[in-house]
């Protein structure tokens, strides 16, 4: 059986990046820094010579164009893309949309940090008015309203993460395509704690950057170590 290759990136900057918010679930474009941080990670793929079967995304924009851009720039628009909010970004409740150096004034540095690096805890979820805008969204006309969160913890996320990784994306490399998931820092981390077996505490210090593509490689089971692709 020979090797095939799992590549994970954490879309280009976006604008609520770039003003230093809470993003979550709201649908935010991306920065200018960030169509050009996608443009480098296609010509780096295009550069090793990264031959994709099959590409996942989520039902974000920020996402949705970043690997828009990368597959233009290694000449592969042509390969199967599925979209699944499984994907999204972790929901930060309350927070989406605040500045982090606010909150972190308001609530103080050591409960922000819990509410954005700590496996467990959720931060305050947002009110039934805003969580119906949600439900509204004709992005999320197919899921039930239970599965719409109001806000998350890593746990969570990876707890709706890994079920879509075990019934979609590893039955592809099982049949050895090659697969690309440009995703979220949150959705990224909680299926590398997967794959790479990170301890619940040592989670909090993994940092997904922005546009780096980070490669593993399959051959009957997954790698637990991965590299981040570099010239």
């Amino acid at each position: 059986m020979k090797n095939t290759q799992l590549v994970l990136m954490r879309h280009g900057e976006s604008t609520w990046n770039q003003l230093n918010q809470f993003t979550g679930w709201t649908d935010v474009k991306l920065s200018v820094q960030g169509k050009k941080e996608a443009k480098l990670a296609g010509k780096l793929l295009k550069k090793k010579k990264f031959i994709f079967d099959v590409a996942y995304t989520s039902l974000l924009k920020r996402a949705i164009h970043t690997l828009w851009i990368v597959l233009k720039k290694i000449d592969q628009s042509w390969i199967t893309v599925k979209k699944n909010w499984r994907l999204n970004e972790r929901h930060y409740g309350k927070l989406q949309g605040l500045n982090k150096k606010y909150i972190s004034e308001k609530y103080g540095e050591k409960q922000v940090e819990k509410w954005r690096r700590d496996f467990k805890i959720i931060p305050p979820c947002i009110n039934v008015q805003n969580h119906e805008i949600f439900c509204n969204d004709p992005k999320y006309k197919k899921l039930k309203k239970k599965n719409i969160p109001t806000a998350e913890s890593l746990q969570s996320t990876l707890q709706r993460v890994i079920p879509y990784w075990e019934k979609k994306i590893l039955l592809d490399l099982n049949k050895q395509k090659n697969v690309l998931i440009i995703a979220h820092g949150n959705s990224l981390r909680a299926l590398i704690k997967y794959l790479s077996n990170i301890d619940d505490n040592e989670i909090s210090n993994l940092h997904i950057p922005t546009g780096i593509p980070i490669v593993y490689t399959f051959n009957k089971t997954i790698s637990r170590e991965y590299t981040l692709l570099s010239n």
